[in-house]
């Protein structure tokens, strides 16, 4: 079986801020990845900012991946082990599959550049219906990694399969 061609038109994405002292004005992680979805050329079709609770986070994701406007959902923040960090617990029992290449490439990645401290990062990405989801530390560092070697090159292929 051949792959599909990857997409030449636009991905439609969400983008979810998990934060709870974030504002749109002090959002630097989800304006980064908002201004990289741009400049590749794709279309943001939401954006919101909500608290690091589960009961924010799951309803929202579920509410998103059942749109049909949108192909991916791209949260920031709530990804350490500090005990407000829930964003990690939630996605993943969201996820139908989980792409373990993502977190494994992306801690390796992130290894080369902060060293042992990467080691914390749960950072995780999958599918969750026909959506796909990447979940991704608050850090503008980490957001820029993650979206120029990892998200960016390869979200029109990850999207045309799950279209396919």
């Amino acid at each position: 079986m051949s792959h599909p061609q990857p997409l030449t038109s636009p991905v439609a994405c969400a983008v979810i801020t998990v934060s709870d002292t974030r504002t749109f004005d002090s959002d630097r992680s989800g304006q980064l990845i908002q201004a990289l979805l741009h400049q590749a050329g794709h279309q943001i079709s939401d954006y919101r900012i909500v608290p690091d609770e589960p009961l924010s986070i799951g309803p929202l994701c579920q509410g998103l991946g059942a749109q049909s406007d949108v192909d991916v959902i791209i949260l920031t923040g709530g990804t350490g082990i500090a005990p407000r960090d829930t964003t990690y617990d939630v996605v993943a029992t969201l996820l139908d599959k989980t792409l373990p290449g993502f977190g494994e490439i992306f801690r390796q990645l992130s290894f080369q550049e902060i060293g042992s401290r990467a080691m914390a990062s749960r950072a995780v990405a999958g599918v969750y219906g026909s959506t796909l989801v990447f979940s991704l530390p608050g850090s503008s560092k980490a957001v820029q990694l993650a979206m120029e070697a990892l998200i960016l090159p390869e979200l029109p292929h990850l999207v045309s399969l799950l279209r396919s």
